[in-house]
């Protein structure tokens, strides 16, 4: 049985799951409780971050890892390529993605409604609703807690420079995909990295309220290729196998 450990709203847990959706695997989404997930993470894994993939005894932590573990056990529809020089490609582009994700999550925790978040991040059933008396509190805490204005300001510097880097890239591909001609872990990085400012219908974010900031920033990547890029995808080639709510 595979499960994936995840919080519902992060974006890093969605690159997760589109990684196996696109692999047509099936798995069970299973959420961590905020602010336990270090010691959680540290005992099954050795690392600190989900998402964490579980595939019988074998467990693979961070999505991009988990993106190479899936191509050696399931080679069928490969997420990176076997040329060298898409290979390199990708996993550069990947890493763009990565560190404009870091960058973003900082500003994330700014637009998030209370009763919302809250609500989603118990899930629909699974010990984190069933507990909620207990895990509520921890929940609430942990969402007022925000980065200061100095680091957010360092971190939109850091997103707007991201985002043009990856716009020259896409526009240097025509605006079809990353790299070669169809979709892979480049694209599925970029696109599940965005989704957060982006309200795409279908996914954790379409109903999220943005500050002026995030709203800014949203009109700014929708009036680039890039921006228009990510609802092409998110519009044709995102398929969801498993509720993104987890349990």
């Amino acid at each position: 049985m595979r499960i994936l450990y995840q919080f519902p709203l992060s974006h890093f847990c969605e690159k997760a799951r589109w990684l196996l959706d696109y692999k047509e695997l099936d798995y069970v989404a299973e959420n961590v409780l905020p602010g336990f997930q270090q010691m959680f993470t540290q005992v099954k894994t050795g690392h600190k971050t989900l998402p964490i993939l579980k595939n019988d005894t074998e467990l693979v932590s961070e999505a991009t890892q988990i993106a190479r573990y899936l191509d050696v056990t399931y080679p069928e529809h490969n997420l990176i390529r076997a040329n060298k020089k898409l290979k390199t490609e990708t996993l550069e582009i990947d890493s763009l993605a990565n560190n404009l994700g870091v960058e973003l999550e900082k500003w994330l925790f700014t637009a998030l409604n209370d009763v919302e978040t809250l609500d989603i991040m118990l899930g629909e059933r699974g010990y984190l609703r069933r507990f909620e008396k207990f895990t509520k509190p921890v929940l609430k805490s942990l969402i007022k807690k925000a980065p200061s204005e100095a680091e957010l300001n360092l971190a939109e510097e850091k997103i707007y420079t991201l985002i043009e880097q990856l716009n020259q890239r896409i526009i240097t591909q025509q605006g079809r995909y990353f790299v070669s001609e169809r979709l892979g872990l480049a694209d599925i990085s970029v696109c599940s990295m965005l989704a957060p400012i982006l309200n795409i219908m279908g996914t954790p974010w379409e109903n999220t309220q943005l500050n002026p900031t995030l709203t800014t920033l949203k009109q700014h990547v929708l009036g680039l290729p890039l921006g228009q890029y990510v609802l092409r995808i998110y519009a044709t080639e995102r398929y969801a196998r498993v509720d993104w709510r987890g349990i």
